[in-house]
């Protein structure tokens, strides 16, 4: 098979395809020189960061199988895909702790002002009464939809000694019971916003989620909140983010490791703010995730 791998994976599993297929590998290429190597391509493995357009998909005449390599489709063309009977496939399980370990590493990043510690200390300060920051345990932590991710991050929340409280897009008694046994307790999503002290987002992206964390439900969030963000940048709407940052009395601070633009030379406008922190969407990038991702591939 003539495969094209247009994102970083695992390199054993790269190097176990090159023995029996054609693989060209073609990392932060450019548009054009992305486009350029789709023609003769029967199989594409990607990630978040490629846009699986319309175009993309017409430029594929041999394409018969795409390879998301996690769980958001909000970068593939699906009807596209389907319209021209090419097998979608996701591999969204290996990633799904990694990213709600991520969570939490920034929750704790975020509340105890780890980066910025680490800053002060390097350049030769010492402002250890200046950097006190709250406890995870005893806090109410929100969760944007308590998915496969959010589920996760909800259980290691509750192991903290959290209150954990949750929403998702349809609630049933089966689910209830479900999230129940891992500790999380449903509520809509506007009573999840205004009592946490966590709030984290692990929603995918739709024309439904864009900007679903805006100025309206920022401002309903308790004095001394901190906002995380692992899903997709959409979701949070920056320049809401911002002004609130700067200028409201309500968050602590944030931290988002996904953004709404994203790859090199983009410049987050949240950069300049000590009390965000900012991570280049890695979260499901821990090596065991990412081994277990290229077994999948295989």
């Amino acid at each position: 098979m003539n495969i094209l791998c247009l994102s970083p994976i695992d390199q054993s599993a790269l190097e176990r395809m090159r023995r029996d297929h054609e693989v060209t590998v073609a990392v932060n290429g450019s548009h054009r020189h992305m486009h350029s190597l789709v023609p003769d391509r029967e199989i594409v493995i990607f990630r978040s960061g490629v846009s699986v357009s319309a175009d993309f998909i017409d430029e594929s005449p041999r394409l018969k199988l795409l390879i998301r390599a996690g769980s958001g489709l909000d970068n593939v063309d699906v009807d596209r895909a389907r319209a021209r009977d090419i097998r979608l496939v996701r591999i969204p399980g290996p990633g799904a702790q990694a990213v709600a370990e991520l969570t939490f590493a920034l929750m704790l990043n975020v509340a105890r002002n780890v980066t910025l510690a680490d800053k002060l200390l390097r350049e030769g300060h010492w402002p250890k009464k200046e950097l006190g920051g709250p406890l995870l345990h005893g806090k109410t932590l929100g969760i944007v939809g308590a998915g496969n991710i959010g589920a996760r991050v909800g259980e290691l929340g509750a192991a903290w000694g959290m209150r954990v409280l949750g929403c998702v897009d349809q609630t049933t008694a089966a689910c209830r019971s479900a999230l129940g046994r891992r500790g999380i307790e449903l509520a809509p999503i506007d009573e999840v916003v205004a009592a946490a002290d966590y709030l984290t987002i692990h929603v995918p992206l739709s024309d439904a989620t864009l900007n679903l964390i805006g100025a309206d439900r920022l401002a309903w969030m308790k004095p001394g909140s901190i906002l995380i963000n692992t899903a997709r940048g959409g979701v949070v709407d920056e320049a809401a983010l911002r002004e609130e940052l700067l200028h409201g009395m309500r968050l602590r601070g944030a931290g988002l490791d996904v953004h709404a633009q994203e790859g090199e030379g983009t410049r987050s406008p949240l950069a300049d703010l000590p009390n965000v922190v900012l991570t280049p969407h890695i979260g499901a990038m821990a090596t065991d995730s990412q081994r277990e991702i290229g077994e999948r591939i295989i």
